[in-house]
C-alpha cells in the first residue's frame, strides 16, 4: 500500500524538487557535521571527529523514506527476514543499491564515490530523471552528484553548512527577537574575548555556563563549565589553536564558538517543518525529547504542551523557515527548543537544516499508529556475542514486536535493523555492543514503559545465553 497523497515523502519531494513524481535516490550519511567541520576553528578538546561503525550504519534508516518508485543506496543489504518484516507490515520499500565493498569507518557517500559500478548504476538513474538527496549535504554529496548526473534535490553545500552552524542560529534568534539563553556568538577571537569576560561574570556568580562547537553534532562539542578558570583555560587553547591555524594558512584568526548561560529546563522538544523551493513552510510536528539520568533516551509523540505552546512553536517554526528560504535553503529543517520550568519556552536553542532522527519515524505516526497513540522513539543497546539474524530477534521479542497495522497497533516497530549487527566484525571474547532502534507504540504512558521494560529484559536474557 503506498502512503496517501499527502504523506511526508510526497511533501518532501514537491519540497525539494517540486513535483511528488520525482524519483528519489536515497542517502543516509549521519553525522554529516564531520564534514562541515572540516577546516573549521573549533577547541582541540571537542573538535576531533572520528568514523564510527554503527553510526555510519545509520544509513539505514533512510529507507523508509521512499517509496516503492525510488532508490536507496546502503552499506551493505537488508536482512532478509527484516525486509519481510516490514513488507508485512504493507510498506512499500525503495529500490536498494548497495555498494561494493563498505568500510565500517566511511559513510555511505563516501562508500558509494569508491564503487564504480555503483557510480555507473546511478548514472542511469540521472538519465531517468532521479534526484539525490540525504540526511545533509556537503561537498562529499555534491561530489556524488556531480560524478553520477544526478539532480541535487537540495541547496549547496555551502548554504546548508553555513545555515547549520550553531553561530547561525544564534544570531538568527537574535535578529528576529526571539528567546533564548543569554549567550554569544563568537567568530573573531575579539568576539570570543568580549564573551569569555561576560561569561565569567556568570560563572562568579554562581552560574554555570556552556561552550558549543559551531558544528558539534551527537553531545560531541559541547562543554558545560562551573568555574571561570576553566573557562580561561579553554579560552586560550581556542586562541591557540585559531592563532596556529591562521598562520598555516593566512588570514586574520577566527573561531567559531557559542557561549551560553546554562538554564533550567522542564523538558527538550524537537520540532520540524519543511521548507519548499518556492519558499513555502509546512510545519510537520513537534516531539518531546525523553531522558534518563541526563541522557538522551527518545523521542515522544505527542509532546505533553499547551495549545499556546504548540501554537507558538508553529509560529516561530514559519519565521524561521521564511527566513532560511531567504538565505536560499530549502528541505527539512529540525530546530531543538525547551521548556522552562515555568511553561516558558526557548523556542531556538539550534537549527539542524538537515533530516533528523524524527524524520524517519514519519512512517509510524502516518502509517502504523493512529492519533490516539502514545509513540515513543528509542534504541535499546544489545551485546551480542556473535551477529543476530532478525528472524531470530522476532522470535525473541514475540508478541512485543509490532506485526500488524490496525485500529489499535502495540508493540515495537524496528526502524533500523543494521545497527544491531554494525561492529561485529570487531567483536572480542566478550561479544559487541550494537544498537536496536524502534519506535514504541502504545495506548498510553504506562503500556508504552512496560513494553520498553520487557524488552529490554527479553534482549538482556537472550545475549547473555547466545
Amino acid at each position: 500500500m503506498q502512503p496517501p497523497p499527502s504523506g511526508f515523502t510526497d511533501r518532501l519531494k514537491r519540497a525539494v524538487t517540486g513535483s511528488g513524481d520525482t524519483p528519489l535516490v536515497f542517502l543516509g550519511n549521519f553525522e554529516v557535521e564531520n564534514q562541515w567541520a572540516l577546516g573549521e576553528p573549533a577547541l582541540p578538546r571537542v573538535a576531533a571527529h572520528a568514523g564510527n561503525a554503527v553510526v555510519n550504519r545509520m544509513d539505514e534508516f533512510a529507507l523508509l523514506l521512499g517509496g516503492k518508485d525510488d532508490h536507496v543506496v546502503l552499506k551493505t543489504a537488508l536482512d532478509d527476514g527484516y525486509r519481510a518484516y516490514l513488507e508485512g507490515l504493507g510498506l512499500s520499500l525503495p529500490t536498494v543499491h548497495v555498494v561494493a565493498d563498505q568500510d565500517p569507518q566511511r559513510t555511505v557517500t563516501e562508500d558509494a564515490l569508491a564503487d564504480p559500478a555503483l557510480l555507473a548504476a546511478l548514472s542511469r538513474l540521472a538519465g531517468d530523471g532521479a534526484g539525490l538527496t540525504a540526511h545533509g549535504i556537503s561537498t562529499v554529496e555534491e561530489e556524488l552528484a556531480a560524478r553520477t548526473g544526478l539532480r541535487l534535490a537540495a541547496p549547496a553545500a555551502a548554504c546548508c553548512k553555513r545555515v547549520n552552524s550553531k553561530v547561525y542560529s544564534r544570531r538568527l534568534a537574535d535578529e528576529l527577537g526571539i528567546r533564548q539563553a543569554r549567550g554569544w556568538a563568537c567568530e573573531t577571537l575579539e568576539e570570543l574575548s568580549a564573551a569569555v569576560a561576560a561569561a565569567g561574570e556568570l560563572l562568579d556568580a554562581g552560574t554555570r555556563v556552556v561552550v558549543k562547537d559551531a558544528f558539534g553534532v551527537s553531545g560531541k562539542g559541547i562543554v558545560v563549565l562551573d568555574s571561570a578558570k576553566r573557562l580561561q583555560r579553554l579560552h586560550r587553547m581556542a586562541v591557540t589553536a585559531a592563532e596556529r591555524a591562521a598562520a598555516a594558512g593566512g588570514g586574520r584568526p577566527r573561531t567559531a564558538l557559542v557561549i551560553e548561560e546554562w538554564v533550567a529546563k522542564r523538558a527538550d522538544l524537537n520540532y520540524q517543518f519543511t521548507v519548499g523551493r518556492d519558499g513555502r513552510v509546512r510545519f510537520d510536528f513537534v516531539k518531546e525529547l525523553l531522558t534518563e539520568g541526563g541522557v538522551h533516551k527518545g523521542h515522544r509523540m505527542p509532546a505533553r504542551l499547551s495549545e499556546r505552546q504548540v501554537a507558538e512553536i508553529t509560529g516561530v517554526a514559519h519565521r524561521l523557515g521564511e527566513r532560511l528560504a531567504a538565505d536560499g535553503y530549502f528541505g527539512v529543517v529540525g530546530v531543538d527548543a525547551m521548556v522552562d520550568p515555568d511553561e516558558g519556552l526557548y523556542p531556538i536553542v539550534e537549527i539542524n537544516a538537515r533530516n533528523n532522527m524524527s524524520t524517519y519515524q514519519a512512517v509510524v505516526h502516518e502509517r502504523l499508529a493512529g492519533p490516539e497513540e502514545v509513540a515513543v522513539a528509542r534504541h535499546f543497546t544489545v551485546r551480542p556475542r556473535r551477529p543476530l539474524p532478525f528472524a531470530e530477534l522476532r522470535e525473541v521479542l514475540g508478541e512485543l514486536l509490532l506485526t500488524e497495522r490496525g485500529a489499535e497497533p502495540r508493540g515495537l516497530f524496528v526502524n533500523n535493523y543494521a545497527t544491531v549487527n554494525a561492529a561485529a566484525a570487531t567483536a572480542g571474547e566478550d561479544g559487541f555492543e550494537g544498537r536496536l532502534y524502534g519506535v514504541l507504540v502504545a495506548a498510553c504512558d504506562e503500556q508504552v514503559a512496560a513494553l520498553d521494560a520487557d524488552i529490554a529484559r527479553r534482549l538482556a536474557a537472550h545475549t547473555e545465553r547466545s
